[in-house]
């Protein structure tokens, strides 16, 4: 069982490579090996390699910068995927694709769920959602999985800049009037591999996802505002051992001077690109069809900053 895996260097990459270990051998696909900015390329690559599964978190992810870039984000994010996807429907090769709830507009106050109407604000939701359009246009089996507010322990990630800049400067001025799930790229991988271990059809070596093929919101449970995660990141390094490897590469090993977390409305706080007000996500599709609910996203933070569930889910992170 060969499973190719991209973007192995980024959050969720990292996390699924040491999950999916377990169904197959691992294929890992940076940019050397599959380059999404350069779509004409990828046929020739996934001959080449020839996966019995594409798992691809591989994306175009700096939103701000999306705007200046456009055209380069409807590449990675958009264009290549539709090529991958089309290659996979040729080949009947399942394919794992990631989203964003960046894809909606966030005007409401209930979780939305995967048939609401897309209306991205961004170029980058555009090109996400631009990218889910090619997937399913392939007509191959295939799961889109949307996920929300994503960190790691390692990467860039809201956790980490909160970690960093904590050492830096005694005041933090947060947004505090847009509400989402803050989701451990940990959690999303697990999830992403038991649903995949449920599917796969050992006795020939495939996976069976042509009837569960869809789009599956996969997003911690509770909701909170960037400014509740922030307060919630600082109260947990504040009491977590100093013997968190992750932790002190985060800080660089120097100690925490904020003092005041201060709530800013996303006017006040300047970001050059429209976000989404209400990011939630309902899960319960993901709940009806595998029967997989993801936990809280104050346990999972938690998770974190054990040394215990460190260790037991170190090859999650």
């Amino acid at each position: 069982m060969r499973i190719l895996v991209t973007g192995v260097t980024g959050q969720i990459g990292k996390a699924l490579t040491k999950r999916l270990c377990r169904l197959g051998d691992v294929v890992l696909a940076d940019r050397s090996v599959l380059n999404l900015a350069e779509p004409s390329t990828l046929p020739e690559a996934l001959d080449r390699l020839s996966p019995d599964l594409i798992v691809n978190p591989a994306a175009y992810t700096a939103v701000d910068r999306a705007e200046d870039e456009r055209e380069l984000a409807f590449i990675v994010n958009g264009e290549a995927p539709g090529v991958i996807a089309r290659w996979a429907s040729r080949m009947q090769i399942p394919l794992v694709h990631f989203s964003t709830d960046y894809v909606f507009d966030g005007q409401g106050e209930t979780p939305w769920h995967e048939d609401g109407p897309p209306a991205p604000l961004s170029a980058y939701g555009a090109s996400k959602l631009a990218g889910e359009e090619a997937v399913r246009a392939g007509n191959g089996p295939h799961l889109i999985v949307r996920t929300s507010w994503v960190y790691a322990t390692r990467g860039r990630n809201f956790l980490l800049t909160i970690l960093r800049l904590a050492t830096e400067r005694e005041e933090l001025r947060i947004v505090s009037d847009q509400v989402g799930a803050p989701t451990c790229a940990s959690d999303v991988a697990a999830v992403t591999t038991k649903i995949l271990t449920s599917k796969c059809e050992r006795n020939d070596c495939g996976f069976g996802l042509p009837e569960v093929s869809g789009t599956y919101h996969t997003s911690a449970a509770g909701q909170t505002t960037w400014y509740d995660f922030a307060k919630a990141i600082l109260e947990k390094a504040e009491a977590a051992s100093h013997n968190l490897e992750w932790l002190a590469g985060a800080t660089q090993g120097r100690r925490l001077i904020a003092r005041r977390v201060i709530p800013v409305s996303t006017e006040e706080f300047g970001s050059p690109t429209a976000r989404p007000a209400y990011s939630i996500l309902s899960n319960s599709r993901l709940i009806q069809t595998f029967g997989i609910a993801l936990s809280d996203w104050h346990v999972q933070l938690q998770r974190c900053f054990v040394p215990d569930s460190i260790a037991a889910n170190r090859g999650a992170d």
